[in-house]
């Protein structure tokens, strides 16, 4: 994508074809293999469907997974995320048992309920989003299914045998005939031998009240630092109303940020501003810019389209040295007590060699700096 930018094309424009496509799914392999290289303790891939522009292009992170785990030994295996609502719930939960194991014990359950449209609507559900018409509607839908599915696969994936009989979801539905009676419940084959963490999207106030009490770990990205902890602090507060024990002050709770490593800070911005203008002129009008603060300090309105220089005053986004990226990680490390780190170091635009040159400043001159 040489074209990268907040000017033309429009994001749904482009048009890559099969062979750049599957060229991009191989990159994105090797770079999990260069991240357990280099040290990293966990690699994410994300889910997407029909991309023809070329942002996304993983319709299965669960099977390239698969591919990774054989080739690697250590490194841990993530999504962010698997879109619940788009799978039927016991083929997810299938795949997922099958990874787990084949790598020994080294995937994560990432689970979101979804972005866009396009790939939700053919798919089977709807998802609410500022493009979105239907959105109350919408998102209500994808709210039952995707509470149902969690439950089908928790229910798959830790019990021997199991049954759910709910509004979306019936397993096993009444009377199939077996050998001479009815299956009145199932078994899946296979189930995890391992213990698994499961980690959930948190972008919406009900998915903040609900992650907590699940007892699953819970992911923020872009959100301004004092959003941020509000919604960190809450969520410690519902965790520790349910469960009935206190978390440390960073625990069960994960912060992504978007990062550019150069020489100096005006090298990063300059490297970094087409890939970031790219990302938000598709992903903004989706609603994903809703953890910005106003002018009014209150959360921006909704489609909003950040510039790099809101997105760096806000430090949702970090460029500079290496010095610079440590110290602002470090500062959100004294905030909020971070001990999960997602970091996301390239844009729309950038090459795989430039992301994967990214990986390893991160890794060998400012992570260190941390320790």
């Amino acid at each position: 994508m040489d074209d990268a930018g907040s000017g033309p094309p429009a994001s749904t424009d482009r048009r890559y074809d099969n062979d750049a496509v599957w060229q991009a799914t191989e990159r994105l392999v090797d770079a999990g293999l260069t991240a357990e290289r280099l040290g990293y303790d966990s690699y994410w891939l994300t889910e997407h469907h029909f991309q023809h522009e070329g942002y996304e292009v993983v319709p299965n992170g669960l099977m390239l997974g698969a591919v990774i785990a054989e080739r690697t030994e250590r490194i841990r295996l993530g999504m962010a995320f698997n879109i619940i609502p788009q799978w039927n719930p016991l083929r997810f939960a299938e795949d997922f048992a099958t990874l787990h194991n084949f790598s020994g014990g080294r995937a994560i359950l990432g689970v979101g309920r979804g972005t866009v449209p396009r790939e939700a609507e053919t798919l089977g559900t709807q998802i609410g989003s500022f493009d979105n018409p239907s959105q109350v509607k919408a998102d209500d839908l994808n709210r039952r299914q995707f509470d149902e599915a969690m439950q089908v696969i928790q229910m798959a994936l830790d019990q021997e045998t199991f049954a759910f009989h709910g509004e979306v979801y019936d397993f096993p539905p009444p009377g199939i005939p077996d050998r001479g009676g009815t299956v009145k419940e199932l078994t899946l084959v296979p189930r995890p031998r391992y213990p698994y963490e499961t980690w959930q999207a948190i972008t919406s106030p009900p998915t903040l009240e609900q992650v907590p009490r699940r007892g699953w770990g819970g992911v923020f990205w872009n959100n301004h630092p004092t959003f941020l902890t509000e919604r960190w602090s809450r969520f410690a507060e519902v965790y520790e109303e349910a469960h009935g024990r206190a978390l440390a002050r960073g625990e069960k709770r994960m912060l992504v940020l978007c990062t550019r490593v150069e020489d100096t800070r005006e090298q990063a911005v300059e490297k970094l501003r087409p890939g970031h203008d790219e990302f938000w002129k598709f992903l903004g009008p989706y609603g994903w810019s809703k953890g910005y603060m106003g002018a009014d300090g209150r959360p921006a309105p909704a489609g909003l389209v950040p510039t790099l220089e809101e997105s760096l005053d806000q430090r949702i986004f970090l460029a500079g040295s290496p010095e610079d990226l440590a110290d602002s990680i470090g500062w959100y490390r004294d905030l909020v007590g971070v001990e999960e780190l997602l970091l996301f170091p390239g844009m729309p635009g950038d090459s795989y060699d430039v992301v994967e040159e990214q990986m390893a400043r991160l890794a060998e001159e400012v992570l260190p700096l941390l320790s």
